[in-house]
């Protein structure tokens, strides 16, 4: 199991009024290793994956420790937990070797720009997603809570998409 691992700068303009990294960066620093995971990393030789486009379809995020601006970057480790036919789950953890900053999680719903809507997951990008899997250590045991409850694991939004493509919780159908 392998994770992305993007050195981020801190810029002076990242602060608040509050003298640390205003929250709303982070997704700036989750957005600038997300696409160097998925568009320098990911195609590589030649590839066409991710190319069509992808667009984030939910964001959540735990803020753990004040971040201050200082010269050296922090690192953001990325990965791979959940891999569906019209969507997948990357997880993020933001930290330095003193620190755990943040953590969070992104679903990216594959796009076709083309044709304005949402695609599947191409077999090369699942393969190339599948290096970078790991189990999300969030939903251990949520199979069995929901088979205990008679609900599915994937909950409300999960299913009932567009040609029998699982539409993603928050999605919107365009």
């Amino acid at each position: 199991m392998a994770r992305h691992i993007y050195p981020c700068p801190l810029r002076w303009s990242d602060m608040d009024a509050f003298g640390h990294v205003n929250n709303v960066t982070f997704l700036r620093y989750l957005e600038e290793a997300r696409v160097d995971f998925m568009w320098r990393l990911a195609p590589g030789n030649g590839s066409d994956a991710f190319t069509g486009g992808v667009v984030v379809a939910r964001h959540e995020i735990d803020y753990l420790k004040p971040l201050v601006h200082r010269h050296s970057p922090v690192t953001v480790e990325t990965w791979v937990t959940e891999i569906k036919a019209a969507y997948l789950t990357l997880r993020y953890e933001i930290k330095d070797e003193d620190a755990l900053y943040v953590r969070a999680a992104t679903r990216i719903v594959p796009y076709d720009l083309d044709q304005s809507r949402p695609r599947r997951v191409s077999p090369e990008e699942e393969k190339f997603l599948t290096e970078y899997l790991e189990p999300d250590p969030v939903k251990k045991g949520a199979g069995k809570a929901a088979a205990k409850s008679g609900r599915s694991a994937g909950g409300a939004g999960s299913g009932g998409g567009v040609g029998g493509a699982e539409r993603p919780e928050g999605a919107v159908a365009v």
